[in-house]
């Protein structure tokens, strides 16, 4: 009874946590008066029912010390309860004193921990997802269990799957003792999505100057579900017109039809219904970015709301209040120093009297991809610290001034340039492609195009390729840092194709990123020396003991280390035989030995997107009684040949484009040895008049990428060929024909100089002139046109996806005069590419060919082609 006063004493100061910890005192401490709190010395201090914590962690948390004074009951001992509880590791706490030998007392603190996780499992959810919520949850064996952390559970489950659509998720987690570890309990999460939760109809109010249709078509992610009703779609379109044919305008009874077929047809492709919250917001937005755009500056949504349906829908009611329509009026300059007037009103665009137009405003004065504008003019010759404001210094009626204030500053130049992250890359290779060098002003156009660049190596994250400017305003200049991410540029070709009724096998290895200079430093290796930016290719192609070719290819994009003079040299060697042994007297067989030098520059006129490329090849022939494919059987032919391309590329990345083109014109030409001889080529062999090959063969290609919206991009590419002669008594070589049909896949590219043109929705080379005749030896001048529609899946640098759906025509002919630019062989279809740095680019396609190929029915229709690094294109 006498340790009662203690008791509620020491209950009062510890009031807050009185629902979770207890302190209780000994029966030996009978002889001390509870009603005066006494001051001790701590003699000692002890932990008990503790497994996992040290007992020095413990006594540091509870801040008291051997030797300190206390007072006994009093806030010490109070705010040690405090400090342990606040660890949220317990669930119970009690304080006790075990003993008091004059002024020094010995307490103990008895801890009950709360329990930890053992391991927790999912039901509910599939595989992938219970990856991506263990990812979310970060929950690891060991930690401690809390009702805090239960509930925090519960919330980040629910918030992943209300970002999938999914809005009425059920999370119920229960615990479990694990009887195989003390104090660790199981979670059981028990997961119930409840389907899809899915916009039935989006309503508009208060809109007069934008439609309905209009409004909706804005929100670029929150979309109705999609509906199809062609019966309702009839009846109303021929109750309407049996009612109001002859009685209202044609304009008026046109867009009573366009409501009803809005009305009852809704379709989804692309975008889905589900209610994403995030986007929505964003979506909301853009409507009255919409509204800015047109001059209602005042449009505001004055009230959403989201209503819940039965059918696990929901109708989302928007009211707006449109507000009046805004014209710019007088617009004054101040501050600008630099250009006059009427020049930064050339690059703004405005005029007195045009529409009030928020977006366009803001582009042309700060960041315009369409164009120049104020911030650029500025930024590009240096003004880093240029800044401009628009300020509305009077609205009247519906007009609207402004007063542009400039703050040029000084210009500024570049102090340090540094690069951060390549790990494999060496610094040089990297540095060579940067237009932004010390000592220059700063210029942000040359970061975008230094930006471009480094994307163009393909050693780096396109998506990841980040310029950092770092003023310094102190002394005016600024430091330029890129960070950069090394992804895997090195690739392998392993692939099968089908040539000749054969399946030809090829191997290849493409090392990106070589460095020659290391091939002797045994350190470097690993698994090959790299990071000088040279390519070297090997390349081996065979069937059999019948077939075999290889080939192998060196090029230097900076030849001396000191221009972007590229210099290459490849050797090509390949065998075709009827498989007998060289002794053998049956033995036949065709050998082709080709050696390239290769010289390339990059231009700095028109522009510097273009580049040169001169190259010398070297080519021969020798068939040893091989009558499969010329028209003699013994003998050879030399295939000396000069050729030049002058390109420009400005595509802003390598593997999937949102904007840039690409446009190439070459010419491979030899030398007119007819010309130069008084022999009569009419009455010659063809083995006598195809020893030195002649020919002159013009090729243009051009490709251009448009962002429509979203990351849908349009491709759009021509391809044309044409392969000429010199002397009419020869006629046209039958070597460096064009062959036209299929994936590009089909084996033998380098069989007689050929080259294989793919076009999808046809069997490979069946488009070429005669291919199902003896007579076929390919075209000398075909014609190609693609439409593609892109969308890309992933951006991954290790998985870049993209799908496509595409328009395809092309054709091939004999002779120039037969060319027909409109008689094409037509095909659709859809397709998929993937690049993994190992592989390159792979693509897989199904295309329709529309057109019958003579000769052969089957060659045209469904087709499914397979392609590695754009044989198709």
């Amino acid at each position: 009874m006498k340790n009662r006063p203690l008791l509620l004493l020491l209950l009062l100061f510890i009031f807050p946590f009185s629902l979770f910890s207890q302190i209780s005192i000994g029966d030996e401490l009978q002889g001390i008066d509870y009603a005066n709190p006494k001051d001790y010395k701590i003699g000692g201090i002890t932990f008990s029912g503790i497994q996992y914590i040290d007992n020095n962690i413990l006594l540091t948390l509870t801040n008291l010390k051997v030797g300190d004074n206390i007072k006994v009951p009093g806030e010490g001992i109070t705010d040690a309860v405090k400090k342990l509880w606040d660890q949220g590791l317990f669930e119970n706490i009690a304080i006790s004193v075990s003993k008091v030998q004059g002024d020094n007392i010995f307490l103990n603190i008895h801890l009950t921990e709360r329990p930890r996780l053992s391991k927790f499992t999912f039901t509910g959810v599939r595989k992938g997802e219970i990856e991506n919520l263990r990812d979310e949850l970060k929950l690891m064996a060991g930690d401690v269990i809390t009702d805090n952390v239960i509930i925090r559970a519960q919330n980040k489950i629910k918030a992943y799957f209300v970002k999938k659509g999914f809005l009425n998720t059920a999370v119920d987690i229960t615990q479990k003792r694990d009887t195989t570890r003390d104090n660790n309990i199981i979670l059981f999460i028990s997961i119930k999505k409840n389907g899809k939760v899915r916009i039935a109809t989006i309503n508009i109010n208060g809109n007069s100057k934008l439609t309905d249709l209009k409004i909706r078509n804005t929100m670029k992610e929150t979309k109705e579900k999609g509906i199809f009703k062609p019966f309702e779609i009839l009846d109303s379109l021929i109750l309407i017109t049996a009612k109001q044919a002859l009685k209202v305008p044609y304009q008026q009874l046109l867009d009573s039809y366009v409501r009803i077929l809005t009305e009852n047809t809704k379709i989804r492709i692309f975008k889905s219904s589900k209610f994403i919250e995030e986007d929505y917001l964003a979506d909301k937005l853009k409507i009255i970015e919409r509204y800015n755009e047109m001059g209602y500056r005042d449009a505001q949504i004055v009230s959403d709301s989201i209503q819940k349906n039965k059918n696990n829908t929901i109708t989302v009611n928007i009211s707006l209040a449109e507000g009046k329509k805004y014209y710019f009026r007088n617009i004054v300059w101040v501050g600008n120093t630099k250009y006059p007037n009427k020049t930064l009103d050339a690059i703004l665009k405005v005029k007195k009297g045009d529409i009030y137009n928020q977006k366009m405003l803001d582009a042309n004065l700060s960041f315009n991809p369409a164009g120049l504008d104020i911030s650029s003019l500025y930024l590009d010759d240096g003004y880093l610290f240029f800044n401009v404001e628009p300020v509305e210094t009077r609205v009247e009626n519906d007009s609207i001034d402004l007063e542009i204030r400039i703050r040029e500053g000084k210009q500024a130049r570049i102090n340090k340039v540094l690069v951060r992250g390549n790990t494999k890359t060496n610094d040089h290779v990297i540095i060579r492609e940067i237009r932004t060098r010390p000592g220059q002003l700063f210029s942000r156009s040359d970061i975008i195009r230094t930006t471009r660049e480094l994307a163009q190596l393909k050693y780096f994250d396109q998506e990841k390729i980040q310029p950092v400017p770092k003023p310094n305003p102190a002394d005016g200049t600024v430091d330029i840092e890129y960070n950069v991410e090394e992804t895997s540029s090195d690739q392998i070709e392993l692939s099968g194709g089908w040539g000749y009724g054969r399946v030809v096998g090829t191997l290849g290895v493409s090392f990106n990123n070589f460095s020659l200079r290391h091939i002797f430093d045994k350190k470097s290796w690993g698994p090959i020396p790299s990071g000088d930016g040279q390519k070297l290719s090997i390349r081996l192609q065979s069937y059999g003991t019948g077939y075999v070719s290889y080939n192998v290819s060196f090029t230097e994009p900076w030849l001396g280390g000191k221009k972007p003079n590229s210099f290459s040299v490849s050797y090509f060697h390949s065998l075709y035989s009827n498989g007998l042994k060289k002794s053998d007297t049956a033995r036949s067989s065709f050998v082709i030995n080709g050696v390239v030098i290769g010289l390339g520059k990059r231009l700095q006129w028109p522009d510097d997107y273009f580049s040169i490329y001169h190259n010398i090849s070297l080519q021969r022939y020798d068939l040893q009684k091989y009558t499969q494919i010329f028209s003699f059987s013994t003998g050879y032919s030399n295939n000396f040949s000069y050729g030049i391309s002058i390109s420009r590329n400005s595509v802003d990345a390598p593997i999937f484009p949102r904007q840039g083109s690409e446009v190439s014109l070459s010419l491979q030409i030899t030398p007119p040895y007819s010309l130069f001889s008084d022999k009569n080529y009419k009455t010659m062999t063809d083995r006598e008049k195809y020893k030195m090959i002649e020919y002159h063969k013009w090729k243009f290609y051009a490709a251009y990428n448009t962002k429509l919206f979203d990351n849908f991009v349009l491709n759009s590419r021509v391809k044309y060929g044409f392969l000429g002669m010199y002397n009419s008594d020869i006629g046209v070589t039958p070597f460096e024909r064009f062959y036209i049909g299929g994936d590009g896949l089909s084996g033998y590219n380098n069989l007689d100089g050929r080259e294989l043109v793919g076009l999808r929705g046809y069997a490979n080379e069946s488009v070429t002139p005669g291919y199902y005749t003896s007579s076929s030896k390919g075209g000398t001048i075909y014609s190609k046109y693609t439409l593609e529609l892109r969308y890309p899946i992933s951006l991954n640098p290790n998985s870049t996806i993209y799908a496509m759906t595409f328009l395809e025509a092309g054709n091939a002919w004999t002779k120039f005069k037969e060319f027909s630019p409109f008689d094409m062989k037509r095909s659709v279809g859809l397709g998929v590419r993937v690049f993994l740095p190992m592989f390159g680019v792979l693509g897989l396609d199904w295309g329709y060919g529309l057109d019958k190929i003579k000769g052969a029915p089957s060659a045209s229709g469904g087709q499914f082609h397979f392609s590695i690094n754009q044989s198709i294109d």
